[in-house]
């Protein structure tokens, strides 16, 4: 294709809206070929060539053209939806089958639509964050993410609390624009750029040791600046400074000697499973510090999951393009979750978390999903508790 031996025509937008992105086949190469680059540079050909479907085309104006544009529209679209949720009003339009009227595509998502937070993160957070007592030894900046923002605010949260407990003066701007992941990975290279330099501009990354992804998806995309913006006079030096400075979470922590916590994030013993975020382990290779966090945490026995570095299905916007393969895959890995026997599924990354969530909700099955700073983070809580009451007594 790209020595114009074949021409790029439908056949070949659809193999390429096909591929889920997983990266699996990066891993898996010996000879370290960078196929991710490769597939976002295949879709933007597509795109260019306006060879989508109308769907698609339908979806990408709405989705990556315009609300993950406008980080406050999104919020908007936000707090309307959980008005909606909160009234009961999506439920009652099921019940007398209104979302019949829907299209398909649309009558299929609509059921799993994500329950909006109460709060965003800029609610609940403070624009500045330094540990209660003592100095602060790093100076971090959180990334607080677009669904993450939205839907997981409270995950923003613990990753603040985490940090802080852990000798970290944390920035968090509170309007973000979307670190741009999105675009990049569905052939969008220029609106990728643009959302790039708004980050840039926002985070000057020679101000922090370190700034912080809680999101495995995200972090992916936020190591490659550099690559994206090389051909930029303005931006080029700052963003090969970003690329170094991205850390997820859960790599940070392990890098710094985290303080591993005295008390459980339960009153009791509880099995958790960890399932791998594809960009988190096959995009940033982070899979053994999640499992250390998940390992230090007192009353958790970690089970380990089958295929646990299996794509679930989520994979961006994939199951909007693709809903019958990503339906299969879920399927797959609700199965490998429940051979598990463990009753927490701990993930980094909120399309994950979203996607397995669904699948367990469908069969009502009592696994609970999070993220695994989350767990972190009550733990540090349950042992300030603790230290409080023995005070006390």
């Amino acid at each position: 294709m790209a020595d114009g031996e074949l021409g790029i025509d439908h056949a070949f937008a659809a193999e390429m809206s096909y591929c889920l992105g997983c990266l699996a086949c990066q891993t898996a190469c010996p000879a370290g070929v960078n196929y991710g680059l490769l597939l976002e540079t295949a879709r933007a050909e597509v795109r260019f060539k306006r060879l989508a479907t109308r769907t698609e085309m339908v979806w990408r104006a709405i989705t990556l053209g315009l609300l993950f544009m406008r980080p406050r529209l999104l919020r908007i679209v936000g707090r309307t939806l959980r008005a909606y949720q909160r009234s009961g009003l999506d439920i009652f339009m099921r019940r007398i089958g209104a979302t019949r009227l829907l299209p398909r595509s649309l009558r299929d998502l609509e059921p799993r639509t994500p329950r909006i937070a109460a709060t965003f993160s800029n609610q609940i957070i403070a624009e500045r964050e330094r540990p209660r007592a003592g100095k602060a030894q790093y100076r971090v900046g959180l990334l607080t993410g677009c669904v993450q923002d939205l839907v997981f605010s409270e995950i923003n949260r613990d990753s603040v609390d985490v940090l802080i407990a852990n000798s970290c003066e944390v920035h968090t701007p509170p309007v973000q624009p979307c670190c741009g992941s999105l675009h990049a990975h569905n052939g969008e290279p220029d609106r990728a750029r643009t959302l790039a330099r708004r980050l840039l501009d926002m985070f000057q990354p020679e101000r922090y040791d370190a700034i912080i992804s809680n999101a495995g998806g995200c972090g992916s995309h936020l190591r490659h600046y550099g690559q994206l913006l090389a051909d930029d006079p303005r931006y080029a030096d700052r963003a090969h400074l970003w690329d170094s400075k991205i850390r997820d979470i859960h790599e940070w922590l392990v890098e710094i000697g985290y303080r591993a916590p005295s008390a459980g994030p339960l009153a009791y013993p509880v099995a958790v499973t960890y399932q791998d975020s594809c960009h988190l382990t096959h995009g940033q290779r982070v899979s053994q510090q999640p499992r250390a966090v998940l390992k230090s945490l007192p009353s958790v026995t970690l089970v380990d999951l089958p295929e646990a570095d299996w794509c679930c299905g989520s994979a961006g916007i994939y199951s909007i393009t693709q809903p019958e393969q990503s339906a299969l895959l879920l399927d797959r890995k609700i199965k490998q979750i429940f051979a598990t026997r463990a009753t927490v599924v701990a993930t980094a990354n909120p399309g994950c978390h979203l996607q397995i969530a669904n699948g367990l909700a469908q069969l009502d099955a009592p696994v609970h999903v999070c993220h695994p700073i989350s767990l972190l983070a009550e733990a540090y809580r349950r042992e300030e508790t603790r230290n409080e009451l023995s005070k006390r007594v």
